[in-house]
C-alpha cells in the first residue's frame, strides 16, 4: 500500500508542469511589439542588427535545448526547470536595463536568455510525458501547445497596453515583464515532485511510488507502471550503449530519422516566425502606417493561435497525422503564394490583402504543423537512437527559427514582401511533398510498430 502523504493535486502538477510553455511563448512574442519602439528609440536602421536582436533568443535556444536534455538526465527535470526560470528572470531584467544604443549588449543578453527558452522547450514536454498517464499524453501535449500560444498572446496584450508609455520605457518594460511569469513558474515548481522515471533511474523507487500516488488511480496501476518504467529504463540503457551519432544515418534507422528531423526543420523554414516576430513591421510596409500603431494585429494572431491549439486538442485523435500536415501545409503555402500572384495580376490590389492571407496561414499552422511536429518527433524515433535523434530534430528546428528571424528583415530590405512570402510558400509546398513521400503514418500505431515498419523500410532501401 502506498502512503499518500502531502498530497499534491494532479491538476496542480499538470498546470505548473506545462507552465514553462508560457515563458517560451512570451519571449517568442514580446519582441514583436517591443521592436518598433526599440528601433525608434535607438534609431536602428541596419537590417542585420535588427535581425540579430530579434533572433538572438533562438540562437541561444539551439544550445539551451541540447544542454538541458543532457543535464536533466543527470540532475532531474524539476531542478533544471527551476534553473531555467532563474536564468529567464535574470536576463529578462538585464534586457530591460540595456544601455542606450547597446545593440551588442542586448544581442548577448538575449542569446543567454535563449538558453532558458531552449531549455524550457525541451524540459516541459519531457516532464509532462513522464508524468502523464498513457491515455492522456495526446491531450496533455496539446496543453503544452496551448501554454505556448497563451504566452505569446499575453506578450502581445502587454505590448499593446504599454505602447502609450514614453519610448525609452515602453519597450524596456515589455522585455522586463517577462520576469513575472518566470518568477511564478519558479514558485510553482518548488512544490512539484520529480518525475517518476528520473527517480527510478536513480534508484529512488519509494519516492517514485509516492509521486505516482498523486497522479494514478490505485496501487495496482502504480505497481504496473513502476515495473514498466524499470523495464523500459533497462532496455534504453542497453540500447544507448550500442549506438553512436553515426547510427542515426545507418541503413535501418535512416528512413525514420530523415522523416522526423525533416518535419522538425520544415516547421520553421516555412516562415511562421517571420509573422510572429515582425507582423507590425509587415503591416507598416503594406500600409505605410507606423508599426507602433499596428499592435492590435499581433493580438489577433495570438487569439488565432490559442483557438487553433484548442482545435488541435479536439481533433488530435480523429484525423491521421499525415493528412493534417499535408492539408495544413497546402493551405499555408497557398496563403503565402496567392498575394504575390494576385499582386502581379492587379498591382493596385488592397495592400492589407497580404495580412488577411497571413491570418489564414496562422490559423492552419496553429492546429497542424505547430503541434503535430512535436507529436510526430515524439513517436517516430526508435528507442535506441531516440535521445540523439530528438536532440538533432530540436536543434534543426531552432536553427530554422533563428535563420528566419535573422534573415527576414534583410530579405524584405532587398525585395518585396510578396516575393519573400512566395519563397516561404514554395517551402511549404516542398514540406507537403516531403510528408507525402518520406513520412510514415504514426496515428493508431504503437511505438514498437512504428519502429519495426520504419526499420524494415530502411533495410529495404539499403539493399
Amino acid at each position: 500500500m502506498v502512503a499518500k502523504t502531502k498530497k499534491i493535486p494532479s491538476k496542480y502538477i499538470y498546470f505548473f508542469g506545462s507552465f514553462g510553455g508560457i515563458l517560451f511563448g512570451y519571449d517568442i512574442g514580446v519582441m514583436t511589439g517591443a521592436l518598433p519602439f526599440l528601433q525608434k528609440d535607438w534609431s536602428l536602421t541596419n537590417a542585420s542588427i535588427v535581425g540579430w536582436i530579434t533572433s538572438a533568443v533562438m540562437f541561444g535556444a539551439i544550445f539551451g535545448g541540447a544542454a538541458a536534455g543532457q543535464l536533466s538526465d543527470k540532475f532531474g527535470r524539476r531542478k533544471m526547470i527551476l534553473v531555467s526560470a532563474i536564468i529567464f528572470a535574470l536576463f529578462s531584467i538585464m534586457s530591460m536595463i540595456a544601455p542606450h544604443n547597446g545593440s551588442i549588449y542586448l544581442i548577448i543578453i538575449r542569446i543567454l536568455l535563449g538558453l532558458a527558452v531552449g531549455a524550457a522547450s525541451a524540459l516541459v514536454p519531457a516532464y509532462m510525458s513522464e508524468m502523464a498517464p498513457a491515455n492522456a499524453r495526446g491531450s496533455l501535449s496539446g496543453l503544452n501547445q496551448t501554454m505556448i500560444t497563451s504566452g505569446m498572446l499575453l506578450s502581445y496584450i502587454m505590448d499593446f497596453l504599454l505602447k502609450g508609455l514614453p519610448e525609452p520605457w515602453n519597450w524596456r518594460l515589455m522585455l522586463g515583464l517577462a520576469a513575472v511569469p518566470a518568477i511564478i513558474l519558479f514558485c510553482g515548481v518548488l512544490r512539484l515532485p520529480e518525475s517518476p522515471r528520473f527517480l527510478i533511474k536513480n534508484g529512488e523507487e519509494a519516492e517514485a511510488r509516492q509521486v505516482l500516488s498523486y497522479i494514478r488511480k490505485d496501487d495496482k496501476e502504480i505497481e504496473s507502471e513502476i515495473e514498466e518504467i524499470k523495464a523500459a529504463s533497462a532496455k534504453e540503457n542497453a540500447a544507448s550503449e550500442k549506438t553512436t551519432w553515426g547510427s542515426l544515418f545507418s541503413g535501418k534507422y535512416r528512413y525514420l530519422v530523415i522523416a522526423g528531423v525533416g518535419v522538425a526543420a520544415f516547421q520553421q523554414f516555412q516562415g511562421a516566425n517571420a509573422i510572429f516576430y515582425y507582423i507590425p513591421l509587415i503591416v507598416e510596409k503594406a500600409t505605410g502606417n507606423a508599426a507602433s500603431s499596428a499592435l492590435m494585429w499581433p493580438i489577433i494572431q495570438g487569439i488565432i493561435l490559442v483557438v487553433g491549439s484548442l482545435v488541435y486538442i479536439a481533433i488530435a485523435e480523429k484525423f491521421k497525422r499525415r493528412s493534417l500536415l499535408m492539408i495544413g501545409g497546402l493551405i499555408m503555402g497557398l496563403s503565402f503564394l496567392l498575394p504575390s500572384i494576385i499582386n502581379s495580376i492587379n498591382p493596385h490590389s488592397n495592400p492589407m490583402m497580404i495580412v488577411v492571407f497571413l491570418c489564414i496561414y496562422v490559423a492552419f499552422y496553429s492546429f497542424t504543423w505547430a503541434p503535430l511536429t512535436w507529436v510526430l518527433v515524439g513517436e517516430i524515433f526508435p528507442l535506441a537512437i531516440r535521445g540523439r535523434a530528438s536532440g538533432l530534430a530540436s536543434s534543426l528546428n531552432w536553427i530554422g527559427s533563428w535563420a528566419v528571424g535573422l534573415l527576414f528583415p534583410m530579405m524584405t530590405a532587398s525585395m518585396s514582401q510578396e516575393m519573400v512570402f512566395a519563397i516561404f510558400g514554395v517551402i511549404c509546398i516542398l514540406g507537403v511533398l516531403f510528408v507525402r513521400f518520406f513520412v510514415p503514418e504514426t496515428k493508431g500505431h504503437t511505438l514498437e510498430e512504428i519502429e519495426e515498419e520504419g526499420m524494415n523500410h530502411g533495410l529495404k532501401e539499403a539493399k
